[in-house]
């Protein structure tokens, strides 16, 4: 009979840290889960603040169109950089 109630014991006591076990393993993985889904909405969120950013600079600064459509290389350190092509460039600009 002692060894039947020393067994019941054992079986319980395994039962009871399996059920604690999987408590705690299942509230970390809770946690995980939630901090990436937090850190996935924030990075979300920066995302399109950075796109209302850029649309509201290129909203009120519009590039000019002379400038950017020409073929013209405006580097001064690139070996492909043509001096009389940039003043003749400039030239036409100024009214």
């Amino acid at each position: 009979m002692s060894t039947s109630s020393g067994v019941n014991v054992l079986r319980y006591s395994a039962l009871a840290l399996g059920v604690f076990y999987g408590f705690t393993h299942q509230r970390s993985i809770y946690a995980t889960q939630k901090t990436a889904a937090a850190q996935k909405e924030y990075q979300h969120k920066q995302h399109l603040i950075e796109q209302a950013r850029a649309e509201y600079a290129k909203s009120k600064n519009p590039a000019p169109p002379a400038s950017e459509k020409s073929g013209l290389n405006q580097d001064p350190m690139d070996p492909k950089f043509d001096l009389e092509a940039y003043f003749n460039a400039l030239m036409s600009q100024k009214p």
